[in-house]
């Protein structure tokens, strides 16, 4: 097994809760733990190797070329990660078993919450920039999932889209900056970005590189002044809360941060706005979280300011600092997320989450009181639980910097402060809902949950206590691994031993407990300071901020999207013009003194063809039949113009090509008008005239450098390698399915998709049908002839033929899937032609949806089958074997790829058209009289 294995099966466990739903809640449950268990089982696995200081990676190549690879790393942070990503999923899962109601899509929900797990477990394991970007854009989108999943409320609507706007546009920056990395590194692969910290840092685009990844890490962490997301998605299931807030979501931002930390740190630059972001993030979430009467939303803000204690960490200019980092990140995931079920659990056994009602539950959840009591104690940093620890090393680590020179004082008196106002809240949280008299007006009588609901918190709080009492044994080992791979270097000298004698960071801690216990005592006059300040709902102000933006952007539309075609084709044309001046400007234009090729008769009377049939088409545009014959007159002789020049294969696709557009136009013409009216003023006239000469002119000027000037041509490459290195003589289909199947692929999925769309724009269109053409002759009564029909019928299994021939010959000889596939759509849509729509779809039961699906399936995964041999993704295998009755004959793994290529080739181009003839049907629409 290895850790593309472990990725693979967490990718397919997305789909196992939505098929186990239907076995009951238990069962499927456990079906849904299955795929993490054994991700986490097979990390577990790995731990000695790790902790012994081994880095494990491993990779695939997928461009080659250009240097891209998938890679997977395992090294200490990434193990500390997945472990958390892992362990705390597991009891999310469990625990939500119990949470959701028997009336909500648990198959749904848990598919959503594994899709979010992979994502989150393909960042930290990721060992190339662009591959971790692609993972971070999904945990975008599966946080959004997630945060929605109660999408009948307005809240939980708006939550998610405040956090995928946030996040996405983070991510859109961090793009940037991870770009610029690598082109300063030379290199995706994380290996080689992490040993060039020197280059990087000394690089004059450093600045940008730095704050474009901040962005993405400082939105995704709810760091100020991003962090007003992270309330909001408090909408979500708790379950979702816990998950998201503790332990993976909010925490990648961190990862990200202790990733790049040894290329991007070490720098004034680096120091300051690390350090006074986190610093401000830090004061900001714990003033606030004092205030809130959600027990979520003080949890969320809690949460915001734990975030924000961990950057500033990582911004203090001490190695020490990002090992408490690293030990923070830890106990934060454990206790926030046991604090956060808690809530859950009284949310779901009271019917509230607000502080002002709930009183006095210690009598009627003392268990779930005890629990929650635990792990808030953690929160505020009391002895003997692990949160302690690690905010006394932050204390510490706060009085041995110097990031703000004169003024670095501060920092430490400000860190003790908000251990005032982190105990304040703990207090609150404590106090409020499980004491202070008795509850009002609550919907239902609380009590203790369900017995397994209650495990994933009595875990989480076991280990606030162990680690607490037992730190080194607990996650030592961890912890040194961890902040050694971020360090890359020997660490420093610590201790994690629960008494360190008496100091100043004991001090600070006592302060931190003590002053927070006064805090709470005295609220009241914070209360009445704090209201006389109007308090902002970031909600509406990104509803008007976003209202606004969509405001101008539908005012900007409207001005330019006028509905007028040719006003978006001459706009197009222009801005082509402009971007191409320059470069024709620079070019030189000295003519090289090439061979003229002969030219033959034939091809000055196929000259003069195309250019009148192009000309006669301009001329004739407002007679819509006549301009379709001229523009297939001009579609044709360029067919003859590529088997002039020796390119056969491109003749045979754009005769094919030429007979389904030819079809297409003529569908649609049907339902527009024959002939149209003149309504070009004269001086828009002059306009179009002047634009259509200066495109002219530049495709004259490109043409005129291509047939002047010495050509490099890549070609002989392929032609030399196309028989040893693809296994055909054909080298455009070599190229087509090996040397560039990855385009290949782009394209036919391209085409699925546009064929997709249409299909789903024309579905439930009624247009009306015209009766008779423009000159009021009614259209014959006879819609398919006889002759036509039988004609059709005898030519249908010609052309089938004719499409396997040119299919099978296509690795060779000029053809391929591509061209078969036109072939056979040709011949299918002749059918159509002849015998109509309701006479076709009782014989021809074809789903074309499924045929395109299946067509990029094989595809794909013709592709990927070249993993299995060690080569490269999309790589043709092929071989020579000797058949009975058949002799000896090549087989290429690029047949099974062109088979993908035909099957949506025909999927897309008969869902298309078959769509559009349809409305021709006899459902079809009243006819226009």
């Amino acid at each position: 097994m290895s850790l593309f294995w472990i990725t693979a099966i967490m990718l397919l466990g997305v789909t196992v809760p939505l098929v186990t739903e239907r076995f009951g809640r238990t069962a499927n449950t456990v079906f849904t733990m299955l795929p993490p268990a054994i991700a986490l089982a097979y990390i577990a696995s790995l731990i000695p190797t790790v902790l012994a200081g081994n880095v494990i990676t491993e990779s695939l190549e997928w461009i080659p070329a250009v240097g891209l690879t998938l890679s997977m790393r395992l090294d200490g942070l990434a193990l500390m990660f997945a472990i958390l990503i892992l362990g705390i999923g597991l009891l999310i899962i469990l625990y939500a078993r119990y949470y959701l109601s028997e009336r909500e899509a648990a198959g749904r929900f848990f598919a959503y919450l594994l899709l979010f797990m992979t994502a989150m477990l393909s960042i930290v394991l990721s060992n190339n920039v662009l591959q971790l970007w692609m993972a971070w854009e999904v945990t975008s989108i599966s946080s959004f999932l997630l945060i929605s999943f109660w999408s009948s409320k307005s809240e939980s609507r708006k939550g998610a889209r405040m956090a995928l706007t946030v996040t996405g546009a983070g991510g859109l920056a961090l793009l940037a900056g991870l770009l610029i990395i690598a082109d300063i590194a030379g290199s995706y692969e994380l290996g080689a970005i992490l040993a060039s910290g020197d280059a990087i840092r000394d690089h004059a685009l450093y600045p940008i590189a730095l704050i474009l990844v901040l962005l993405g890490a400082f939105t995704k962490s709810a760091q100020f002044p991003f962090h007003f997301w992270l309330p909001h998605a408090m909408a979500a299931p708790t379950p979702v809360s816990a998950y998201l807030h503790s332990a993976t979501m909010v925490k990648a931002g961190i990862f990200l941060l202790a990733r790049f930390y040894p290329i991007l740190s070490g720098t004034e630059l680096w120091f300051l706005i690390v350090t006074m972001t986190g610093l401000i993030t830090l004061l900001l979430g714990a003033y606030v979280a004092l205030f809130k009467h959600d027990l979520k939303g003080l949890l969320a803000y809690s949460t915001v300011s734990h975030l924000g204690l961990i950057v500033l960490l990582l911004g203090l200019d001490t190695e020490l600092a990002t090992v408490a980092a690293l030990f923070h990140i830890m106990n934060h995931a454990v206790f926030k997320a046991s604090l956060f079920m808690a809530a859950g659990i009284i949310d779901h056994e009271s019917g509230t989450r607000d502080m002002r009602k709930l009183n006095g539950l210690w009598r009627y959840m003392p268990y779930t009181a005890t629990l929650a009591m635990v792990a808030a104690a953690s929160m505020a940093g009391v002895p003997l639980f692990n949160g302690f620890l690690s905010k006394e090393m932050f204390f510490a680590e706060s009085l041995h910097q110097e990031t703000l020179g004169f003024l670095s004082w501060m920092i430490p008196v400000l860190a003790t402060l908000a251990g005032v106002f982190a105990v304040a809240y703990s207090l609150r949280f404590i106090h409020d809902v499980f004491f202070n008299g008795e509850p009002v007006n609550l919907p239902k009588i609380p009590h203790e949950p369900p017995r397994y609901m209650k495990i994933p918190v009595e875990v989480l709080v076991a280990l606030c206590l162990l680690v607490g009492i037992f730190p080194a044994f607990m996650i030592g080992s961890l912890l040194e691994a961890a902040a050694t791979s971020v360090l890359m270097k020997e660490l420093p000298y610590y201790s994690l031993a629960i008494w360190h004698g008496f100091n100043i960071p004991l001090l600070m801690s006592v302060i931190a407990i003590v002053g927070g216990v006064l805090v709470y005592t005295y609220r009241r006059h914070l209360y009445s300071f704090q209201a006389q300040f109007k308090e902002t709902d970031a909600k509406l102000v990104f509803e008007g901020v976003m209202q606004k933006i969509v405001a101008f952007s539908a005012k900007f539309d409207e001005g330019l999207n006028n509905g007028s075609l040719q006003r978006y084709v001459a706009l197009l044309l222009l801005f082509t013009i402009v971007i191409t001046a320059i470069p024709l400007i620079n070019l030189d234009v000295a003519a090289a003194h090439l061979p003229d090729q002969p030219v033959t008769f034939v091809e000055i009377v196929a000259g003069v063809i195309l250019c009148l049939s192009a000309i006669a088409t301009v001329i004739y545009h407002r007679k819509r039949m006549i301009a379709l014959i001229t523009l297939s007159v001009v579609g044709l002789i360029v067919s003859v113009a590529f088997a002039r020049f020796s390119a056969p294969d491109l003749a045979l696709t754009q005769l094919a090509v030429e007979v389904v557009t030819v079809i297409l136009l003529m569908l649609a013409l049907y339902f527009l008008p024959q002939k149209t009216i003149a309504e070009s003023s004269p001086s828009r006239v002059v306009r179009d005239l002047g634009i259509a000469a200066a495109v002219g002119g530049v495709v004259a000027t490109i043409n005129y450098a291509f047939i002047t000037q010495p050509l490099d041509s890549i070609s002989e490459f392929f032609l030399a390698n196309s028989k040893t290195g693809g296994g055909g003589t054909n080298a455009v289909n070599v190229i087509l399915v090996d040397f560039r199947g990855l385009d290949t692929l782009g394209e036919i999925l391209v085409l699925g998709i546009a064929a997709f769309g249409i299909f789903k724009l024309l579905t439930g269109v009624k247009l009306a049908m015209p009766t008779a053409n423009y000159k009021g002759i009614p259209w014959s009564e006879d819609r398919h002839p006889p002759i036509l029909t039988v004609i059709s019928q005898s030519l249908l299994p010609l052309a089938l033929l004719v499409s396997f021939y040119i299919f099978l010959r296509g690795h060779n000889m000029p053809g391929g899937g591509f061209i078969a596939g036109l072939i056979t759509s040709v011949a299918l849509i002749q059918q159509y032609i002849a015998h109509g729509v309701d006479w076709i779809k009782p014989r021809l039961k074809v789903n074309y949806q499924s045929l395109i699906a299946w067509g990029v399936l094989i595809a794909t995964f013709t592709g990927i089958g070249s993993w299995f041999f060690g080569r490269p993704f999309m790589t043709t295998w092929f071989d020579y074997f000797d058949i009975p009755f058949i002799g000896e004959i090549e087989l290429a793994s690029a047949l099974v790829f062109d088979l993908g290529v035909y099957l949506t080739v025909v999927g897309a181009t008969l869902l298309i058209l078959a769509s559009l003839g349809k409305l021709t049907s006899v459902h079809r629409p009243v006819a226009e009289e």
